[in-house]
């Protein structure tokens, strides 16, 4: 599998478990989602705004016009309903991103100014949208950990069950197979 079919891969699997969770999470009442249970961001709803916050400044940093924010646990959306749609845009911006992808691009280095650190830092664009699906993983473990402990099984998480990764295997595209 090359490089570039690996994050559209996992673009089109970000978006799926994004829908997937999003969708097991409206379902539940909103002091369930606001509830601060203990998680680094405290609840469902303050991690999931986190996830946004990220990819907000992640895809400006990409695209060269920096998203402002305050701080990682800034509230960008009270209101679980508009925190979802918002967040169905981002992954849709975050495909769109990814399907114009080629090989040069991907080693183009990108600076910014890091948030957390507080200085400069150059990373390749690869590198970078490799991170932004790996803390978006990170996240939604944390949420589905937050959902289990209120009694909420939302079930299969992994990459493989995601239905295109199968497709892409049977087709034989799977990894060794460029």
């Amino acid at each position: 599998m090359t490089e570039l079919a690996m994050l559209q891969t996992m673009a089109g699997y970000n978006r799926w478990m994004n829908e997937k969770l999003y969708d097991a999470c409206a379902g539940m009442s909103d002091d369930e989602r606001k509830r601060d249970l203990g998680a680094f961001f405290g609840s469902i709803h303050k991690t999931f705004n986190h996830i946004l916050l990220a990819d907000r400044v992640w895809l400006g940093r990409l695209a060269g016009q920096p998203f402002k924010v305050d701080s990682l646990d800034q509230e960008l959306y009270a209101d679980f309903q508009a925190l979802a749609r918002e967040r169905a845009i981002a992954d849709s911006e975050l495909q769109d991103t990814v399907s114009k992808l080629n090989p040069q691009l991907l080693q183009e280095s990108i600076t910014y100014l890091s948030i957390s650190q507080r200085q400069e830092a150059t990373l390749p664009r690869g590198l970078i949208l490799l991170h932004m699906f790996n803390h978006q993983t990170h996240h939604r473990g944390q949420i589905t950990a937050i959902m289990s402990r209120l009694g909420h099984d939302f079930g299969v998480t992994d990459l493989i069950a995601f239905p295109a990764a199968n497709d892409m295997m049977r087709s034989g595209m799977g990894p060794g197979h460029d």
